[in-house]
């Protein structure tokens, strides 16, 4: 799934690569720009994390069309120095930007990082901001990076609800090597989920080689394993044959064997008679007491 959204995303797709302080996903947002410009589309990118020069290094294809916004030298705007800022995260200041280069069709926005806007923009207008980018057709597809691990749970979880792919990658077994696990949103809201192992070459492109396997050598732990109740007890509660056996023919006082039932059931002499001697301080009338119900 991985080398397929390197191959290109559809048009108003958002892809969140989501990282933490054990794994960068700087180089695979590099790789991402490289296939957006082997491609030949625009490619704009808004840069807080890193310089344009440290960027660029690395990118095999002709950055002619990679336009660097530079917001790395001064992102807060207190020099007045730089030409994006944080507070200029809006739809209209990012497209009036895009749509001063000469490209006729939408280009691809790449913001690095999502987290310096997510630090001093409020975590709704900066989805609302996403979604009229999506919704708007200057830009064809934005591609984020995320830093997990500055943002609260539900900081994070709001930018990738919004988001159609979310990449979030960690480190590998091996020290060349990374897992990806990938969740991909189609138009009609199917979800679906991969995970990969990756890795990326010195020109940026990554290698897709096995997906990890979860059901290989899994050692038992001690707690996993069947314990035997009745072990280690001071007292026997095991039987032997004879006494399962005797255990077995035992009648239960509350169980009726068929012997029991036949003999309540079978009807004998004098059965269904009620036997009533009167007493003799007995109040008993011999005329009729229901004589006047008579018609």
């Amino acid at each position: 799934m991985l080398s397929e959204l390197l191959q290109g995303t559809d048009s108003g797709a958002i892809l969140i690569i989501q990282d933490s302080c054990s794994y960068s996903g700087q180089h695979l947002l590099q790789s991402f720009i490289n296939a957006a410009l082997n491609r030949e589309e625009a490619v704009h990118v808004f840069g807080f994390d890193v310089s344009e020069e440290e960027l660029k290094h690395g990118l095999t294809s002709s950055t002619q069309r990679l336009h660097f916004h530079n917001a790395y030298m001064d992102p807060l705007g207190w020099t007045n120095q730089s030409a994006f800022t944080v507070h200029q995260f809006c739809v209209d200041k990012l497209t009036h930007l895009i749509k001063q280069t000469s490209h006729p069709k939408p280009a691809t926005l790449v913001i690095n990082s999502l987290s310096w806007i997510l630090r001093h923009v409020s975590p709704p207008a900066v989805c609302k901001t996403l979604h009229q980018l999506k919704k708007g057709g200057a830009v064809r597809a934005v591609i984020g990076l995320l830093h997990a691990d500055m943002h609260q749970s539900g900081t994070v979880g709001s930018v990738c609800h919004l988001a159609t792919s979310v990449i979030t990658v960690a480190p590998g077994i091996k020290g060349d090597e990374a897992m990806a696990k990938i969740t991909k949103r189609s138009k009609s809201g199917k979800v679906t989920q991969d995970e990969e192992i990756f890795s990326i070459k010195e020109d940026l492109s990554v290698t897709v080689m096995s997906k990890p396997n979860h059901t290989g050598h899994k050692q038992t732990e001690p707690e996993e394993q069947q314990m035997d109740p009745a072990a280690n007890l001071t007292f026997n509660l095991r039987l032997s044959d004879t006494e399962r056996e005797a255990k077995e023919k035992l009648a239960l006082p509350f169980v009726f064997s068929k012997e029991k039932k036949t003999a309540l059931l079978q009807s004998g002499p004098g059965s269904g008679r009620i036997l009533y001697e009167p007493d003799a301080s007995d109040d008993y009338d011999q005329e009729d007491p229901d004589d006047d119900l008579d018609v």
